[in-house]
């Protein structure tokens, strides 16, 4: 995709502090940085979001993500966990259309980054959740 600024850094168009890089991702730090040494693992391959990947790439992208997630990790012995992000579209805060998994080391609590997961288990019936459970698995199908 000639507009996309990860196909961009793929390609050699704009630079990029590459961390990892072989035929198939590409992993170089977030110019945001987060907090320190967050790095991006993206495919080479444009693909927009986890939606488009076939099994092969997933298999070929996600395997190499824990090598990069250790090396992150071992850089430096104050990283005490790590988080690791896929955001799918616009709502879900996607805002290059290129997927890409954040690796966002953690050194404390207090290290300004946050996520949050509200507790919304009174909500749903025994029923509901079997509802949505059944339709996750339609969805599967075989």
């Amino acid at each position: 995709m000639k507009d996309c600024i990860f196909c961009k850094i793929v390609a050699g168009e704009i630079p990029s502090y590459t961390v990892y890089e072989d035929d198939v991702v590409k992993a170089f730090l977030d110019i945001s940085q987060g907090t320190p040494g967050h790095t991006l693992v993206i495919p080479k391959k444009h693909v927009p979001n986890i939606f488009e990947y076939d099994p092969e790439l997933a298999a070929e992208v996600f395997s190499r993500i824990p090598k990069i997630a250790k090396a992150v990790r071992d850089s430096n012995p104050e990283i005490k966990g790590m988080n690791i992000v896929n955001n799918n579209g616009q709502i879900a805060y996607q805002s290059v259309f290129h997927s890409h998994f954040h690796l966002v080391p953690r050194y404390t609590d207090h290290d300004d980054f946050a996520m949050t997961f509200k507790d919304n288990s009174n909500k749903y019936t025994s029923e509901q959740l079997e509802d949505i459970q059944n339709s996750i698995v339609k969805a599967l199908g075989d």
